[in-house]
């Protein structure tokens, strides 16, 4: 989507100071609801806009059972990410034993983080040999 395309819906105001911030999932003390919308008050209170909600992944088994499992916890991510209003989930991938039952999942993620209004990054050494492959 192009920035002409978004002029008639997006105003420049000069009259609030933004301060862009990175949060880390770890480091939150909750995922709930309650505690995001907190957090998420709290930060537009003072200045911040969140723009990158950082989490780590591992995929060091051949298991489909632990791949669903670690990609229904990264579904939570991308529901946090939205919650809060961050644009990108950066996720660092430490380990990956399959690479094609990992894509496929983080493929179908993808997906879901693009509905959400969620761009998805994959890095680390584990993610070096994933190529994410999306239909939207």
């Amino acid at each position: 989507m192009s920035t002409t395309h978004l002029a008639p819906a997006v105003r420049t105001s000069h009259t609030h100071e933004i301060t862009p911030v990175e949060i880390t999932e770890s480091e939150l003390e909750s995922t709930a609801p309650e505690s995001l919308r907190d957090l998420k008050a709290t930060l537009a209170q003072e200045g911040y806009q969140p723009t990158t909600l950082h989490v780590s992944a591992c995929f060091s088994e051949d298991c489909s059972l632990k791949t669903q499992h670690e990609i229904e916890r990264l579904r939570n991510s991308v529901r946090t990410a939205a919650f809060l209003g961050v644009s990108t989930l950066q996720i660092e991938i430490d380990d990956v034993e399959s690479v094609e039952k990992t894509g496929d999942a983080l493929s179908a993620l993808s997906e879901r983080a693009y509905r959400e209004g969620v761009s998805l990054n994959l890095s680390g050494k584990g993610a070096e040999h994933i190529t994410l492959e999306t239909t939207v």
